[in-house]
């Protein structure tokens, strides 16, 4: 049983209080899964291979390229994809960069900043997974000096939770960082989040409003699991993208050779 399942809905309790209650985010007890074609998903592929290939292009790009590419769609529909795919060109993310009001928004801290060591600066980001007719998201939690991913979560829903316990995780296993940086996105500006940080003095950063290229080190990585697992293996399931993501982040970590590293690994770098 699921913790959705043990809320009432008739209870004296409001649903609020009872997933306060329950640490359960309101968001995924009224999340209901979307049914979507198979030329729905198609088509949101497509467009995770064109912002891969060319992550500064917005919607509107995106849209002529899928023409250009014999794709029949709207401009509008391309918008609406996007939104449910949470891409981040360079500028403001539709969905996933749209903060709570009521959430405090951080001064970016990392501009001219020289990265020197491990455990300096972390960042973290979602992003879109194509399966073979479905979807899901992956959040990863990453140190910028070794490039190392310290942690992360594969969810089939864009919720709070599976980001507070990819941090969660990286913070029991690793030393904490001196910065933490995020975008703007109401998962990382919510009072839940910020607090595992600013508890354990953490300087909290965020990107600029429009300003995706201020976590590129992650982009990279994203580009890269993309590129070199993603793509190739084209999962057909959830359980299967799961197994297939914990082996490629084992491999970036320990095995794969990084140019910018001197041609050293991730974790090599970092635990030295």
């Amino acid at each position: 049983m699921t913790k959705s399942n043990l809320i009432e809905k008739c209870s004296e309790l409001s649903v609020r209080k009872q997933c306060e209650l329950l640490d359960l985010s309101r968001s995924s007890f009224y999340y209901s899964p979307i049914g979507l074609r198979k030329e729905q998903v198609d088509l949101m592929n497509q467009i995770d291979l064109i912002y891969t290939e060319i992550p500064f292009y917005g919607y509107r790009k995106v849209w002529q390229e899928l023409l250009n590419r014999g794709f029949h769609i709207g401009r509008d529909r391309t918008l609406k994809y996007m939104q449910l795919m949470g891409l981040e060109a360079i500028y403001p993310k539709p969905k996933t960069s749209v903060g709570n009001l009521e959430n405090r928004i951080f001064p970016y801290l990392l501009k001219n900043l020289k990265i020197e060591k491990p455990n300096q600066v972390w960042s973290t980001d979602i992003t879109y997974i194509r399966m073979s007719g479905s979807f899901c998201y992956l959040v990863a939690v990453i140190d910028w000096f070794s490039r190392a991913i310290l942690s992360y979560k594969v969810s089939n829903t864009m919720t709070i939770d599976f980001c507070i316990q990819a941090l969660e995780e990286a913070l029991c296993k690793y030393p904490k960082p001196e910065i933490f940086n995020s975008d703007q996105g109401s998962q990382f500006t919510s009072d839940k989040f910020t607090k595992l940080l600013l508890e354990r003095d953490v300087k909290v950063s965020m990107d600029g409003k429009g300003r995706a290229i201020d976590n590129i080190t992650i982009e990279r990585f994203w580009r890269s699991i993309k590129y070199e697992d993603i793509y190739i293996k084209n999962y057909s399931s959830l359980k299967e993208a799961k197994s297939g993501i914990a082996s490629y982040i084992d491999f970036y970590n320990n095995k794969r050779l990084h140019a910018a590293l001197d041609y050293e690994v991730p974790f090599s770098v970092y635990f030295n």
